[in-house]
């Protein structure tokens, strides 16, 4: 484990080696500014490496939150300092650029530095344009009458989603009238401070529909009893392992993957069925059968919902990946790394988020809520 954390540390490292390389060549500069900028990059990666701490907690908030942003910000940024100078060596390499762009020279720099701000100015202003997506799901379940659901996942309150933030996404979400409100994980971002310290808890009471989610891994990062206190004050219903009944729904919440004693959910929709039957004796006719929507953090094994017979189920986790290219990667790692999908009878939403993990930035990808509309068919 120790050895393959410093395998994965030496990727940004030679990469920071290298921009750091190419940088003082190319900038027309003084050798003492050539060696702050260097200084300037060492710290914005040691702050990224910080910034997964938990000592970033024992900080100042404005500390705390100025090191945050930077760390991780740092990291997306060396990315694309990366990827454009090195297309720019491969021109070099193939004489499609002359030897001497490299060598103290302006238009380099300027066309180096130019485009990766103007890129993640871009970045920044498209992170804060939240995609509403919108969904039309029928079913042949009876429903008394149409179900109103807003779906999100990945929100990632913290040092840098503030309660500011927040607010508006609660306005977004009171505006579009839902009769349910369901967050597939990681509400927090990585520490419970910066929640605790603005009030966060308060800001959700605002919603006027209820709230019902599950458990994501960044739960688990900030302190499980944490995490589960701070949904208890923001009067958000966790569902862990357990089935909740609104209206003609049948919600159904699992436990993160990261906790590997999470039951199977075969044997939640056993208890699911069993309800159902209970119902049955009653009076209540099967025909009534609640669709049912699973939340799900994690969008691994999905034949696990077509065999169980869900009718649906909202996922996050992956982010598609918050940047190109690295939505390329996830779309390889996962069977859906984003949007909708199915299998079978089952439909599927792996949502790119409403928040974001680290440095406010989509490119390539954006920050979304879906709004789904469920109905019976005509």
């Amino acid at each position: 484990m120790r050895y393959s954390f410093f395998l994965i540390l030496l990727i940004p490292l030679a990469a920071q080696a290298y921009v750091s390389l190419r940088l003082c060549q190319v900038l027309p500069i003084p050798a003492w500014g050539k060696v702050l900028v260097v200084i300037a990059m060492l710290v914005a990666f040691g702050l990224s490496l910080f910034a997964v701490l938990p000592q970033l907690d024992r900080l100042s908030m404005p500390i705390s939150t100025l090191c945050y942003h930077i760390g991780t910000s740092w990291l997306l940024i060396l990315l694309y300092l990366f990827m454009l100078i090195l297309l720019l060596d491969l021109f070099r390499l193939c004489h499609l650029i002359p030897s001497s762009f490299f060598h103290h020279n302006w238009i380099a720099s300027c066309t180096i530095l130019g485009t990766v701000t103007l890129v993640f100015i871009y970045g920044y202003l498209h992170y804060h344009h939240k995609e509403r997506v919108s969904l039309q799901l029928t079913t042949t379940k009876f429903l008394q009458h149409p179900m109103r659901v807003v779906m999100t996942s990945d929100w990632h309150l913290g040092y840098h989603n503030r309660r500011a933030e927040l607010a508006r996404w609660i306005d977004m979400i009171n505006a579009e009238h839902p009769d349910v409100v369901l967050i597939a994980g990681d509400i927090i971002d990585r520490s419970i401070r910066p929640l605790d310290e603005d009030g966060m808890a308060a800001e959700f009471h605002r919603l006027q529909a209820p709230v019902y989610a599950c458990l994501g891994n960044h739960e688990y990062y900030s302190g499980e009893l944490a995490a589960l206190r701070f949904y208890n004050e923001a009067g958000i219903h966790l569902l862990r392992d357990s089935i909740a009944r609104i209206g003609d729904l049948a919600i159904i919440g699992r436990d993160d993957r990261t906790h590997h004693r999470r039951q199977p959910l075969s044997k939640l929709m056993v208890t699911h069925l069993s309800s159902q039957e209970a119902s049955s004796s009653n009076g209540d006719s099967l025909s009534t059968q609640p669709f049912v929507i699973l939340l799900d953090h994690q969008p691994y094994h999905l034949e696990e919902a077509e065999a169980a017979g869900i009718d649906f189920q909202l996922s996050g986790h992956t982010h598609h990946g918050q940047v190109w290219p690295i939505s390329w990667i996830t779309d390889r790692l996962y069977e859906c790394a984003f949007g909708l999908h199915q299998r079978g009878n089952t439909r599927y939403y792996v949502s790119s988020g409403l928040g974001i993990w680290g440095g406010k930035f989509r490119i390539g990808t954006q920050s979304e809520y879906i709004v789904a509309d469920i109905s019976m068919h005509s």
